[in-house]
């Protein structure tokens, strides 16, 4: 950090955090739809889509340090985390059956929720948020609620 750059506000953190949050889920989704490994992924996000302009809207910058803890644990555990979402599921469907839009939002929720380090319930309220970002009309925020409620009980119950 130079002399002139000011320190972020805690607020510009929280923001960026958030932001890193949907940017992984947004990686997960298209490594599991393309032949793009976790590095190819995460160069292009934090190279091209943090702080993009795309049609003259400004891409919020991410946390990249939060981005990448993300997006490695989730794949580095990612048959844990689908195990837990399979438990957490409903009407035992198998997370095969989930939109991968979900999917991939449970892997990086659960990957959250494994680091430790943000408190669960903060992780639940985040990820409804990005699930209310990519299904704004629908009842998904309330199922994602519900699925990550049970997971973060899982992960870790000391916390409930």
């Amino acid at each position: 950090m130079t002399s002139d750059t000011a320190p972020l506000s805690g607020n510009q953190r929280r923001k960026m955090k958030s932001a890193s949050r949907l940017y992984a889920v947004q990686a997960l989704f298209q490594m599991e739809h393309s032949s793009q490994t976790s590095d190819q992924v995460r160069v292009e996000f934090l190279d091209h889509r943090f702080g993009a302009v795309y049609e003259g809207d400004e891409m919020v910058d991410g946390d990249p340090d939060h981005f990448r803890a993300l997006l490695d644990e989730a794949v580095n555990n990612q048959a844990r985390i689908d195990q837990m979402t399979d438990r957490a599921l409903v009407a035992k469907w198998p997370i095969a059956r989930i939109d991968p839009t979900l999917r991939a939002l449970f892997r990086a929720a659960g990957a959250e929720l494994l680091l430790g380090e943000t408190p669960p319930k903060v992780v639940i309220v985040e990820f409804v948020d990005v699930a209310q970002a990519f299904f704004p009309e629908g009842k998904e925020a309330k199922f994602v609620n519900a699925v990550l409620d049970h997971m973060a009980r899982e992960a870790r119950p000391e916390a409930f």
